[in-house]
């Protein structure tokens, strides 16, 4: 199997989980408690746009394949996460809010970080001599974001709480925000800061993994809790 092979397949493997993903969350929205079925939705909602993009990358993947390189997809892999990150960001407020235990300028922290971390990526991949500066801003960003939810607000704020169900779920996400977020900077590398052969196909196949633990396991992580207190 050639990489242009291997990455379009990454594609479509990804459209299809996103896609069981979106619908097995909308589907248990209703067997939840009433207070989890925000988040829940949104989890179904952060997943559906990624599944949204997913196809149009798809598409654009395969005559990709015939182009030099991959690097056209930049700017439709942005609008998937300018959109489904901050809503990820949302679901930290979420479920700190089912206890009642959380401000809104935790909010407002985590989601100006967010951006920060985003903007500096896409400034990093779309203008020329940009690319370290770019990665920099970005990782400060994620960086930030680590230490609201690991020592911040966010995390004083799960400390508060009494409810096993959000503590574990919260637990997880922090998790997956240290170590799955980090899946991302690897690909940045490897397709704009080294030479590599196949590079950009290979930071599309790494940002497509990163995109199912991030995406799909955030969603279920929020599922799980919500069962379990349900």
């Amino acid at each position: 199997m050639d990489m242009n092979m291997l990455t379009q397949f990454s594609f479509y493997f990804g459209a299809a989980s996103m896609l069981c993903a979106s619908v097995f969350f909308f589907f248990e929205r209703a067997e939840v408690a009433a207070k989890w079925r925000t988040s829940v939705t949104v989890a179904g909602l952060v997943t559906f746009i990624a599944f949204f993009h997913y196809l149009t990358m798809r598409d654009s993947s395969v005559w990709a394949a015939s182009a030099p390189n991959y690097g056209d997809l930049t700017s439709l892999r942005y609008v998937d996460w300018l959109v489904t990150v901050p809503l990820q960001i949302v679901e930290f407020y979420l479920i700190l809010k089912v206890v009642g235990k959380v401000t809104s300028s935790v909010f407002w922290q985590l989601l100006t970080a967010s951006v920060v971390m985003l903007v500096g990526g896409l400034l990093g991949e779309t203008v020329d001599g940009f690319e370290l500066i770019g990665f920099i801003i970005g990782m400060l960003g994620w960086a930030y974001v680590v230490f609201l939810i690991f020592a911040g607000g966010a995390a004083k704020a799960s400390a508060e709480s009494k409810n096993a169900a959000v503590t574990s779920a919260f637990n997880s996400m922090k998790l997956i925000v240290l170590v799955g977020w980090a899946i991302y900077p690897i690909g940045y590398i490897i397709g704009n800061l080294v030479t590599v052969t196949d590079g950009i196909q290979i930071m599309n196949i790494v940002y497509n993994f990163a995109d199912l633990i991030n995406k799909a396991a955030f969603g279920l992580v929020i599922w799980a809790a919500a069962k379990s207190d349900s």
